[in-house]
């Protein structure tokens, strides 16, 4: 076969196979008329090559894979040169993901001492939340974790629900002095795994987007989406922004100001209801479900009217 259909065949480019002769690990047969020509087996080499070098081998590495091939073994063979590329590529990596490991460990404890900072400030009762059913969000435009930008006041058609909460929690961080006395302040983290975990529910239900908003960095807030497996994005609004454009309250633990626990249903860019307080977050999800549930029912008997 020519090196286009080769090239078809395994999924590479002309470029790598002619690297991969120049190596001399594939190496085709010449014609009289200058062409390369390559035999059925180079098929199979050049898929080894490519499985190999995807789990962190370098070319050169797959030499003596591609050599058991070219001598009639079978994929299941593997020579004691093979033997000892597995080794060495093993014990590479181990030292790669203790040198990230030592990386991400520090990256975290800076992200710690950095969030210890955020929105500080006084706390303030805020303007009552209801008040603003029926009213568009203001047309304040946030990045979310997915990279994302999100403009609250164009968040298009169909419902979102917004849930604002005041932070989550890490691994072995301690929680700003003074939270745990608030009541209905704790639960962040159980609130976040409960619409990740029922976040196909919230779709059923009528929801088009889901999103969460706090105080927190970006950063944490990614560190957080990613740890736990979120299928929403975060909003990070650390100056407060949302709070200061809508009168919403806050509450101060420690040095920090941190939004009060409230959710947003948000539908055709018109606020539709708000639920706060919220004293007891653990039970606050499902809420929302009933209400949307009892929403959406009396939207469909209402259509049939």
């Amino acid at each position: 076969m020519r090196v286009g259909e080769l090239a078809r065949r395994t999924g590479t480019t002309v470029r790598a196979l002619r690297y991969y002769e120049s190596a001399g690990l594939v190496v085709p047969r010449r014609l009289s008329n200058g062409y390369r020509e390559y035999e059925p087996i180079a098929v199979r080499l050049v898929e080894q090559i490519r499985q190999l070098t995807a789990l962190g081998l370098t070319v050169e590495e797959t030499r003596p894979f591609v050599d058991s091939i070219v001598g009639g073994a079978d994929d299941t063979d593997v020579c004691a040169a093979a033997l000892a590329t597995y080794r060495s590529t093993i014990a590479t990596l181990q030292d790669r993901i203790g040198r990230l490991t030592a990386q991400r460990d520090a990256l975290n404890s800076r992200l710690d001492t950095a969030t210890a900072r955020v929105a500080t400030g006084a706390s303030s009762p805020g303007a009552d939340p209801s008040r603003l059913v029926g009213d568009r969000l203001p047309g304040l435009t946030f990045y979310c974790t997915d990279g994302r930008p999100v403009d609250l006041g164009a968040l298009g058609p169909g419902r979102t629900v917004i849930f604002v909460y005041p932070l989550t929690g890490r691994p072995g961080v301690d929680l700003p002095k003074g939270l745990i006395e608030v009541h209905g302040a704790l639960g962040g983290t159980e609130q976040a795994t409960w619409v990740r975990d029922h976040h196909a529910e919230l779709r059923n239900a009528g929801v088009d987007r889901v999103f969460g908003l706090s105080a927190q960095s970006t950063g944490y807030q990614r560190e957080l989406v990613h740890r736990l497996r979120l299928p929403y994005p975060l909003i990070p609004d650390p100056r407060m922004t949302l709070a200061a454009a809508l009168e919403l309250p806050t509450f101060t633990a420690g040095d920090m100001t941190l939004y009060e626990r409230l959710t947003l249903v948000v539908t055709d860019d018109a606020v539709e209801h708000v639920f706060h307080p919220i004293p007891e977050p653990a039970s606050h999800l499902l809420a929302v479900m009933q209400w949307l549930t009892r929403s959406s029912r009396s939207g469909r008997e209402g259509h049939g009217h």
